[in-house]
């Protein structure tokens, strides 16, 4: 492999790395973010804690990731987690994995009937002594660390909302009862932007899932029609704020990337096993589009040995040239993560940030792991 030298930033702050990779431009080190996931705090508790503090991120302080547990009241006598809860949209979930997303249960619009009734969730107001401490804890973060806050989503909404087949059908159909529902989603969403860019932010997520490992689960022109000018006015709002766009989807959307980049998005977010070797780094760099880089979490991080994900980040920082900007790794801690792989993957990035040359082969530039992470 080619080594890549960047040149040294003396001094950067995180967010102000985080932004050099924004503009395609050589950070100091590789950025990285952490995801506070709750499976993977109670799973792995202090050894976890004490990677992060050892290899801090650039979006926030570890600190600040909350301890969460099973409540007591939804564990039986044999260990088994069950919980329902319903969300500010009256959706009653069904959790049988502590800290991993549910299933719906009850949905309030099975039965277009009940959509006169229905309301959207009161969006926050940007007014009175709780607002002015967001502010100010906003404020505070992006002194050191890049802020990117929300989770604006449509359609993942909509199949919350209704079943997931029928909104399939109602998008065939282009019913104008779907259309009646997306615009109040719309609605809410852009008080959400509003809120949260009156709070402050450096960038808005986006998130809506529209891809199978193969192919969208609706044609392109379904998504053109229905999707796109609804997410070009959610957009318009962030970009005249003069804050950035990103956006996650997982799947293969190959179809409709060339699209999603048209509206203005700064960075995305994809699930990358799904799709061809290089298709994305080539498509990232075209557009000027920077990738959160997230390691495939299912074969490799349970069933993968260590070995394997030290070759696999060392791969992917070549292909996505992260030495030259324009992409950071996301780290996604879930349950089932053998401890070993664990660390594997954040020392291995951590090793990046610690000077090892992007681009050296593993064996020469992995940094050495204490044996007894790996059982050696």
């Amino acid at each position: 492999m080619a080594e890549h030298h960047p040149p040294r930033i003396a001094g950067l702050l995180p967010r102000e790395r985080v932004l050099r990779s924004l503009r395609f431009q050589p950070p100091d080190v590789v950025p990285v973010e952490y995801h506070p996931s709750p499976a993977g705090i109670w799973e792995h508790g202090p050894a976890l804690r004490q990677l992060w503090e050892r290899y801090p991120q650039d979006f926030g302080s570890p600190e600040d990731f909350p301890d969460r547990r099973p409540d007591p009241r939804f564990v039986d006598g044999t260990g088994r987690y069950e919980e329902l809860r319903r969300d500010e949209w009256g959706v009653l979930w069904r959790h049988l994995l502590f800290g991993m997303h549910g299933h719906p249960v009850e949905r309030p619009l099975d039965d277009w009937e009940s959509l006169v009734q229905f309301h959207p969730p009161a969006v926050p107001v940007a007014e009175g002594e709780d607002f002015l401490r967001e502010q100010a804890r906003a404020l505070a973060h992006r002194r050191r660390y890049y802020l990117k806050s929300g989770w604006i989503s449509l359609f993942e909404v909509m199949h919350a909302v209704r079943r997931f087949e029928d909104v399939l059908m109602d998008l065939a159909r282009d019913t104008s009862e779907i259309h009646r529902l997306a615009d109040r989603i719309l609605e809410y969403q852009c008080g959400v932007i509003r809120y949260l860019l009156s709070r402050g932010v450096d960038a808005i997520q986006f998130g809506d899932d529209f891809g199978t490992c193969s192919g969208l689960m609706f044609s392109p022109k379904v998504w053109r029609r229905f999707f796109k000018p609804r997410y070009a006015l959610l957009f318009r709002e962030v970009r005249q704020a003069g804050k950035a766009v990103f956006f996650h989807t997982c799947g293969n959307a190959l179809p409709i990337l060339e699209d999603i980049a048209e509206l203005g998005i700064d960075a995305i977010w994809p699930q990358l096993p799904v799709y061809p070797p290089g298709e994305l780094a080539r498509f990232c760099r075209h557009h000027r589009i920077a990738m959160e880089i997230h390691p495939e979490r299912g074969r490799l991080m349970i069933h993968g040995q260590p070995s394997e994900i030290v070759a696999e980040v060392y791969r992917l920082a070549e292909e996505f040239a992260v030495a030259e900007g324009g992409g950071w790794f996301y780290v996604e801690i879930d349950a089932g993560f053998p401890f070993p792989n664990v660390a594997a993957l954040i020392e291995t990035i951590g090793g990046m940030r610690q000077g090892v040359a992007i681009g050296s082969s593993p064996a020469a530039a992995s940094p050495s792991f204490p044996g007894d992470l790996y059982g050696t």
